[in-house]
């Protein structure tokens, strides 16, 4: 098993089979997931058994409360987009669950469907861009908690709010708020990271969102430097597992008239500090 670092974040793993992990491996993947907060994985041939079956190596399995189940496993989510579409899931920065209490340890997407051009995914590394902010922003932030939501993305009112092929839904659930420090101490690695993002967090605990903005918004675009960033092309077998305390997501929505189907499961996490 080789273990390649990529440019802005991450690493790509080759040489290895994922439904036949031996314990040294897992060790090492374990590993290469605490320092690249990204992995990516290529010619992979995850059935959902498979796919589940990997993720529990990594921790309990989070039922998403919102995103559509696969029909035969409800641990399965399917993030989907048909041909008459216009919005895509995911389309835009984020990290997943930030809105619960203990925030997702991270995903394993499954590339099942994919178009014929576009449909990629930009990550971001958290790690990277608390290391690029300057001594005296640190010290600010050290000391900042910021509020989480979901109700603007999955309740009633949320994002979204109208899909016809209830793609999202329970949207009764979307209740969740959860308070979490700016500036963690990340659980698995030991080193700080920048903890906001510009789909679930609100502002700053204390502030006003008009007093919040500003800094957030300074924030958000440090985050997203090209030198912190990388591009992932799906292809058939592809898979990536992603930290959701280390790294940002986008998923690109540049395939209008294509269908394009991946298979997402999140694994449980734990409190921040």
């Amino acid at each position: 098993m080789q273990i390649t670092a990529l440019n802005g974040v991450g690493a790509e793993v080759t040489g290895v089979d994922l439904r036949r992990l031996t314990d040294r491996a897992e060790v090492e993947l374990k590993q290469a997931f605490a320092d690249h907060g990204v992995l990516f994985f290529r010619d992979q041939d995850l059935s959902p058994d498979d796919h589940i079956a990997f993720a529990r190596r990594f921790g309990p399995i989070n039922i998403n409360r919102f995103f559509k189940a696969t029909p035969t496993h409800p641990e399965i989510a399917e993030v989907r987009k048909e041909k008459h579409q216009t919005t895509n899931i995911g389309g835009a920065w984020h990290t997943d669950h930030s809105y619960d209490q203990e925030p997702a340890l991270g995903s394993v997407l499954v590339a099942r469907d994919l178009p014929a051009t576009g449909g990629d995914t930009l990550f971001a590394s958290m790690y990277a861009a608390y290391d690029a902010l300057s001594a005296g922003l640190k010290q600010t932030l050290e000391g900042l908690r910021a509020v989480h939501s979901s109700r603007h993305v999955f309740g009633a009112q949320g994002a979204y709010k109208g899909d016809a092929e209830n793609r999202i839904g329970n949207a009764e659930a979307a209740t969740q708020d959860a308070i979490h420090p700016v500036i963690i101490t990340h659980p698995l690695s030991g080193r700080k990271a920048l903890y906001v993002n510009p789909a679930f967090t609100l502002h700053f605990d204390g502030w006003t969102q008009a007093e919040s903005w500003p800094l957030l918004s300074y924030l958000y675009q440090h985050a997203i430097q090209d030198a912190f960033t990388t591009r992932f092309v799906w292809q058939k077998g592809s898979v990536a597992f992603w930290d959701n305390r280390a790294t940002w997501h986008y998923a690109l929505n540049d395939y209008h008239g294509d269908f394009r189907l991946m298979h997402r499961i999140t694994i449980e996490g734990c409190a921040l500090s």
